[in-house]
């Protein structure tokens, strides 16, 4: 059963510095200019612990430093009583109505995968796990929460004791307004852990410091109810009118001729090619259930839609994967396209030789049209329930078949892996 708990964060005192200021997007969609535009509004940033660059020195290292000055200074305090946060996101979709998520920060019990406990919906890579594993000896703090979904409705427990005022409210540059209540109430505590305890958990974002925690907590000897055997977690439910899913565009890079004419006459033999006028029309509608997708390279800067035109190839290219993984359009994109005619293995993909991904549609019809990239597929969104059915069989989708919009602000709360001070 899934374990969810409140903790004694440690987090900015808004008497010292402005949270918007302090507060970043996660560690891995922030570029170089990006950091320096964080640490510019404010040197006690949290890119500068959850992203460290000391230049001499080892990296790791200067954030545990950095981390126990500013606590010596008083730029970050600890709560003396444990507490959960109500975490709110108001966004803008992309038919330009406003959304508004909700979710808990709140420590979650490491588990390993599996019924009852905690699912994965997506493959890791081992280079990410050990930067953020490295981070985690060094700190001893969860610095970002992962993103997790759970069955039930836990936020109405949560709504009677939000106060008026937030703890702190940010707009990020996606425009994106990110608020978050702490709450002491250990009845609204109880309430939370029995919510949630009849539920899988379900990693929407976060797999890799996920399975950090994990390891983190085995290394460590962290027995069951220890504080190194939880980690930092935004839950939010499956049932959430604000929950939104994304996709993700696959650009391909370095295509040779002979690449390029096996992927043009696997295109031809394996799926009906219908022409389009307008790019924006890229991406197919829902359908049928059939495999679909758009498509346009940098030479014709043609764009096509194509869907399947047999499953039969599909059924043969994922031989024992379940009816839910079969309907992904991302694996029959990556049995049929990328490790068929371009022959790309499972590390390839990981390590991202000749692919790159690109969420931003505009921007990735852009990136093709400039020729920056060969060609270019274009997918449409996974809908929550086939990322569900996808967990439920034991499997874990391709790289970035999902994109969960909005991201979680780093910096509201840190998660201490310790009850004493580092």
């Amino acid at each position: 059963m899934a374990e969810v708990r409140p903790f004694r964060a440690l987090h900015y005192d808004p008497g010292r510095v402005g949270i918007a200021d302090v507060t970043a997007p996660p560690y891995d969609v922030i570029d170089a200019a990006g950091r320096a535009d964080l640490v510019g509004r404010s040197p006690y940033n949290v890119v500068e612990l959850d992203l460290p660059e000391p230049g001499d020195g080892d990296r790791y290292e200067h954030a545990a430093a950095l981390l126990a000055d500013w606590r010596s200074a008083g730029v970050l305090v600890q709560d003396d009583e444990p507490t959960v946060w109500a975490y709110e996101q108001e966004y803008e979709a992309p038919d330009g109505g406003r959304r508004t998520r909700r979710g808990i920060l709140a420590r979650v019990a490491v588990t390993d995968y599996g019924p009852g406990l905690v699912r994965p919906h997506e493959r890791t890579q081992p280079g990410p796990k050990e930067d953020r594993l490295r981070l985690t000896r060094a700190t001893g703090h969860n610095m970002s929460p992962i993103f997790v979904l759970h069955a039930g409705d836990a936020w109405s427990l949560l709504e009677p004791a939000l106060g008026s005022d937030p703890f702190c409210e940010v707009t990020d540059p996606d425009g994106t307004v990110h608020r978050a209540w702490p709450i002491a109430d250990p009845a609204v505590h109880e309430g939370l852990a029995e919510v949630v305890s009849g539920s899988e958990l379900l990693i929407a974002d976060g797999h890799h410091r996920y399975e950090t925690a994990r390891t983190y907590a085995d290394e460590t000897g962290a027995g069951p109810g220890d504080d190194a055997r939880y980690t930092l977690a935004c839950l939010v439910s499956l049932e959430d009118p604000g929950l939104s899913v994304f996709a993700t565009h696959r650009l391909l890079h370095d295509l040779d001729e002979s690449r390029q004419q096996a992927l043009r006459d696997t295109l031809m033999s394996l799926f009906e090619l219908e022409p389009i006028d307008d790019p924006s029309d890229l991406v197919p509608g829902s359908g049928d259930g059939t495999i679909a997708f758009g498509y346009m390279d940098s030479f014709h800067r043609r764009p096509y839609r194509l869907r399947l035109k047999d499953e039969a190839a599909l059924a043969e290219a994922l031989p024992g994967t379940s009816e839910a993984y079969r309907t992904l359009d991302a694996a029959a994109l990556e049995a049929l396209v990328l490790k068929g005619p371009l022959a790309m293995s499972t590390d390839d993909i990981a390590a991202k030789r000749g692919l790159s991904y690109c969420s931003d549609f505009s921007e990735a019809v852009a990136r093709v049209e400039r020729g920056e990239a060969d060609a270019g597929f274009f997918l449409r969104a996974t809908p929550v329930r086939q990322v569900r059915d996808v967990a439920d069989a034991g499997e874990t989708m391709p790289p970035k078949s999902t994109y969960f919009f909005p991201k979680l602000l780093t910096g509201i709360v840190f998660n201490p892996l310790s009850g004493e001070p580092r």
